[in-house]
């Protein structure tokens, strides 16, 4: 069995007053990088995009480990969520934080 991950921008947060307190650029905004909505797949050769998108490494660096456990057919969060094929996590920016669906894709 062949294994893909699905991920998906399901909300954008933006904590302006945190902006405002510690940004060097106090009016940053929301994360420009993502759209709620957007898709991702990647399969065991690398990361391909779905609308035209790029990936922040960032939010890679954040999620990566959920996406490798998937390709290789694992549980992603076993007893965590209501399905172990599933995981619902978020990038580190602490005052712009994008979050995401990730599903681990089954083929015969």
């Amino acid at each position: 069995m062949k294994h893909k991950v699905k991920i998906t921008v399901i909300k954008k947060e933006c904590y302006e007053d945190l902006q405002e307190k510690y940004l060097a650029n106090p009016k940053s905004g929301p994360c420009p990088m993502f759209e709620v909505g957007q898709e991702f797949i990647i399969d065991s050769r690398g990361y391909q995009t779905m609308n035209g998108g790029k990936f922040c490494m960032e939010a890679w660096d954040a999620i990566n480990r959920y996406v490798y456990t998937a390709i290789q057919g694992g549980s992603i969060m076993d007893g965590w969520t209501n399905d172990e094929k599933m995981m619902i996590a978020c990038c580190n920016d602490g005052t712009r934080p994008v979050v995401f669906k990730i599903e681990r894709l089954d083929e015969e």
